[in-house]
């Protein structure tokens, strides 16, 4: 198992971590617009670990068109063993090392506290931005990870990917994110912000399943 976490104040937002609140649709952080979808991938280990894989490897990025570059990591140290409680917090952190993984072409995997560039263009319009990793989980039936915004993008905020391996031996695929517009133009046309995390939800989708599946 490893569950991990980092905490600074380099993200571009105050509400770090309110991805996993239940009732984050319901409450979003201030001048945000919330989204949330989950699909079915399909069922058994092999389709969860693989997916697992794929999603801290950057490929439901990489498969939606962004490019990822200056992976670095962390600046200072990870947490481990950290859990978040209804509200979103972390809590019960612990220092420990935890091991780095890399793909075939020598990216870094995913982990706690390291920052990342993406590029590209999403709804027609500009996607760049700089992101923190703010925390990974590792679990027998769940991975997942959260990205906060540095800077440099149209919109500041938080995704949480999830992959969860439940027991009737199903594997879903689950996105939470919550958006403040940055630009004018998203400032002035709200529903531009919703397109655009539609789209992104399913680029994601595509690059996380070969089949697209009924939202639940």
């Amino acid at each position: 198992m490893r569950r991990g976490t980092f905490r600074d104040d380099t993200v571009d937002y105050a509400a770090v971590g309110a991805t996993h609140a239940p009732d984050l649709m319901q409450y979003p952080p201030e001048r945000s617009v919330p989204a949330e979808e989950t699909w079915r991938l399909g069922s058994g280990e092999e389709r969860f670990r693989t997916a697992g894989d794929a999603l801290l490897s950057w490929t439901a990025q990489r498969a939606a068109g962004l490019s990822v570059e200056d992976v670095r990591p962390a600046s200072g140290p990870a947490y481990a063993g950290v859990s978040f409680d209804a509200d979103g917090n972390p809590v019960a952190p612990s220092k420990r090392e935890v091991e780095q993984r890399f793909d075939a072409e020598g990216t870094p995997f995913a982990g706690p506290g390291m920052t990342l560039r993406l590029r590209g263009r999403v709804a027609g319009m500009r996607a760049d931005a700089e992101l923190r990793v703010i925390s990974v989980t590792e679990e027998a039936r769940r991975i997942g990870l959260v990205l906060g915004t540095v800077g440099g993008s149209v919109v500041s905020g938080e995704e949480l990917f999830d992959i969860e391996w439940r027991d009737d031996d199903s594997v879903w695929f689950t996105v939470r994110a919550f958006d403040a517009p940055n630009s004018v133009l998203y400032r002035m046309v709200p529903g531009l912000l919703r397109r655009r995390r539609k789209e992104l939800f399913a680029r994601y989708l595509r690059a996380i399943s070969p089949l697209y599946t009924t939202p639940l």
